[in-house]
């Protein structure tokens, strides 16, 4: 294992506010049975029916979003007064996790669940809770989001939609495009701007006069999931489904994202925790040249970056978590702390979406590369994993967004005393990171790769926080991430600095142990 030095547990790299040091192996009793009936229900009732799932077969991604609505999962952290369960966000994710095996339900639950809740959750009052909120987590409705327009992306203020006031109705106008679930949706989380100023937010049902839906997109991965043009002509929407206060919308709408950018983080190696599994399966049955190709050095390697990837990316998701949970501890019960719960780890929350949907890209593709030509045939599940994989560092705010956003707040912050980056300097990544924020350029290629020193550093720091606890394959784990980690840091800095940079040096990594832990499990070595 590296030699370089251990921070003590809780401390954060981000934020001033103290954290506690969390794992995933910390999840146990009734959580760690719910978790464990997650993954039997992907297994048992959805991946055996994917292929009619991408088929669109009427009516069965709604029953199964209902299946899981029985069994508690559509409303894991939404408050039991609501119908929820009242959990942390923390569990809610992990849950995810491992109902995201398969792609097109992933995002149809992910969405139904988080993103189209969470706004209303937090910012709703008493009665819009109370009307809209237990359909959602019964699984008895779908929810969806709707932000984005033809011309409106990444840059959400930006939309055109509009909503004016007339007696006692808003009438909205305009068109949302690439909303998730729309076929299926029931009630829409809608953001317009009032007299075409105020950016505000609105609950509308699908039964609204003016609201229709246009044709499903058709795209490359996703298949079974629902992505159409939510169309609002002369919509009809009750003055009192304007959700919190007029031209405030960005507080939902943002909110939402933040929390929703870490449950996509789960959402993403949920995927990647398959294709392991999958490609193990397979490298294992596969002979060439006389043995098993789980015994070649290359395809160990492949196995073991893989795992080592996905043990920095769980180890950031989960401790972070446990800290949003605590800030909602700390600061929920009004909507003013519900925000303010919701903001406090923003930085790490786009970290880890970054961080989480590129070690699953690279993860899903070199999984891929095991079953060789096998792998560019739709015989195997490795191609639909790998097709579904591509639109995670698309959606929820790109990845290019949300470095530039990481990098920018993250100096803010640092200015105003509301961030810390005393932690710069416990490892060679963090001093990389300290050195190089203050020299960050105005070009966008420079605040990028300043972005990445951070978010590396903090899932170093996650993983070895992580690996000290537990020893054993966590030590190897962590040894093979660290030369990855190090090597892109480098690269990052230089980029910012133009200064070169020596790589410290480090235990080499044994692969074939780690493979060796995949295998088992098949699946990630932990």
């Amino acid at each position: 294992m590296s030699t370089q030095t251990v921070s003590p547990p809780g401390a954060s790299f981000f934020s001033a506010t103290p954290a506690r040091a969390f794992a995933p192996e910390d999840f146990a009793g009734d959580e760690k049975l719910m978790i464990d009936t997650a993954e039997q229900f992907s297994r048992k009732e959805i991946l055996p029916v994917a292929e009619r799932l991408d088929h669109q077969e009427d009516g069965l991604m709604p029953s199964l979003v209902k299946q899981a609505g029985d069994l508690g999962f559509c409303g894991v952290d939404t408050s039991d007064k609501y119908g929820g369960l009242g959990l942390g966000k923390n569990v809610a994710a992990r849950i995810l996790e491992f109902l995201s095996l398969n792609g097109s339900f992933s995002v149809t639950f992910g969405v139904t669940s988080g993103i189209s809740q969470v706004g209303l959750a937090l910012f709703g009052s008493e009665d819009q809770k109370l009307k809209y909120l237990p359909a959602l987590t019964s699984g008895q409705q779908i929810g969806a989001y709707a932000l984005s327009e033809p011309n409106s992306g990444s840059d959400a203020l930006s939309a055109q939609t509009k909503a004016i006031r007339q007696g006692n109705k808003w009438i909205l106008n305009g068109t949302k495009m690439w909303i998730s679930n729309a076929k299926w949706a029931e009630q829409f989380l809608v953001m317009a701007k009032i007299d075409g100023e105020k950016f505000s937010a609105f609950l509308v049902e699908r039964d609204f006069p003016g609201v229709s839906i246009a044709r499903e997109e058709h795209k490359m991965g996703l298949k079974g999931s629902s992505t159409a043009r939510l169309v609002l002509e002369n919509a009809e929407v009750p003055v009192e489904n304007l959700l919190y206060l007029e031209g405030l919308g960005h507080h939902v709408a943002f909110n939402a994202l933040n929390i929703g950018r870490f449950k996509l983080s789960s959402m993403s190696i949920g995927p990647a925790r398959e294709a392991l599994g999958v490609a193990a399966t397979y490298a294992l049955d596969r002979k060439q040249f006389g043995q098993s190709i789980s015994d070649f050095g290359l395809i160990q390697k492949k196995f073991a970056l893989g795992a080592a990837l996905f043990y920095a990316a769980e180890s950031m998701i989960y401790r972070t978590g446990a800290m949003i949970d605590d800030a909602f501890e700390q600061y929920a019960g009004t909507i003013d702390g519900n925000r303010k719960a919701a903001e406090e780890y923003a930085l790490e929350c786009s970290a880890c979406k970054i961080f989480s949907t590129e070690a699953e890209s690279w993860i899903v593709d070199e999984m891929l590369q095991v079953y060789g030509g096998y792998g560019f045939t739709e015989e195997f599940p490795i191609a639909r994993i790998y097709r579904d994989a591509r639109v995670s560092r698309i959606y929820e705010g790109t990845n290019e967004i949300n470095r530039l956003f990481l990098s920018d707040r993250l100096r803010r912050k640092a200015k105003d005393g509301s961030a810390s980056l005393t932690a710069a300097g416990d490892s060679f990544i963090s001093e990389l990171a300290g050195k190089a924020i203050g020299q960050v350029g105005a070009d966008q290629a420079s605040i990028g790769a300043a972005s990445d020193l951070v978010l590396l550093a903090y899932a170093e720091q996650s993983a070895r926080l992580r690996s000290a606890r537990f020893g054993g394959i966590h030590e190897a784990l962590y040894t093979a991430f660290i030369g990855y980690a190090n090597a892109k840091a480098a690269e990052s800095y230089q980029l910012v600095t133009g200064e070169s940079v020596t790589l410290p040096a480090i235990s080499k990594p044994d692969y074939a142990e780690i493979a060796k832990a995949v295998y088992s499990k098949r699946g990630p070595a932990v």
